[in-house]
């Protein structure tokens, strides 16, 4: 059975399979094998302690040690990718695995709905910044997603816990009653989009987009950075929206992200 004594190069070397096979058939076989892999290491009773740092798949460690949340994507034909995730989080000694299944192409208004992982908005998870409600811990992850091949967005998503149950989105973006859960950005695969957080400043810092033409406005595919910078700052309790920050302040601690992680070369 795939998975059965998995190891992390188990792991790489289907990872690199991958990323070269060429039809959509080769990469969902491999992908499932990857699957099985991933689950058989994470339920093991050590797996918060197992290191990926050789496996290239996106991971981000909760500082708290609350969860560990590993992301790929499988990059089709057509130009579409069908993102896979891999949530595994603790309370106590209890442990939880919980496969996520990306519903994306179900969800036509992404920013609305707080989402389960049986419907789960994918993306290439990058960086994760915890920040405090009352008692209630929100962790804010920006993801890389490739969307078509025309357009590539960047996402600012919330994951948060009810019991032990993960839930992605919470109403923490913006002002008045009908708050968004997520932020989706959008624009042209030929563009990059700066997204990271700014820890000295406690914000996360972005590039503003604007369509190359104005007749275009709406149409994301044809948006792009126009040199400006907008922040969500977090602030009594959301995060607060500023619009066009002074760039002489920006500090970054390195490069933001752009495309999803290159698998390592032989």
């Amino acid at each position: 059975m795939w998975g059965q004594g998995a190891t992390t190069t188990d792991l790489v070397e289907h990872l690199e399979a991958m990323s070269k096979a060429t039809d959509d058939a080769a990469k969902g076989g491999l992908n499932e094998r990857i699957k099985q892999e991933l689950r058989s290491l994470l339920d093991r009773d050590d797996a918060f302690d197992i290191s990926f740092d050789s496996v290239p798949l996106s991971r981000v460690d909760a500082p708290d040690g609350t969860f560990r949340l590993f992301t790929w994507n499988v990059a089709r034909e057509d130009g579409s990718h069908l993102y896979e995730g891999m949530l595994l989080s603790r309370s106590g000694k209890q442990q939880t695995l919980k496969e996520l299944r990306d519903m994306s192409s179900s969800i036509p208004s992404p920013e609305v709905p707080e989402l389960g992982p049986d419907r789960w908005y994918g993306a290439l998870y990058y960086d994760v910044i915890p920040v405090k409600r009352g008692a209630k811990t929100y962790y804010t992850l920006l993801g890389w997603k490739g969307h078509s091949k025309v357009e590539t967005r960047k996402v600012i998503e919330v994951l948060h816990f009810k019991g032990n149950q993960p839930r992605f989105g919470a109403p923490l973006f913006g002002t008045g009653k009908l708050k968004a859960h997520r932020k989706v950005y959008g624009y042209s695969f030929q563009a990059s989009m700066g997204l990271w957080f700014e820890k000295e400043q406690a914000r996360i810092v972005l590039d503003h987009l604007s369509p190359v033409r104005a007749d275009m406005k709406g149409q994301w595919a044809y948006y792009g950075p126009d040199l400006s910078y907008d922040a969500y700052a977090w602030d009594k309790g959301e995060w607060r929206y500023e619009r066009d920050i002074d760039a002489r302040d920006i500090r970054r601690s390195g490069k933001p992200f752009n495309a999803p992680p290159a698998p390592p070369r032989p």
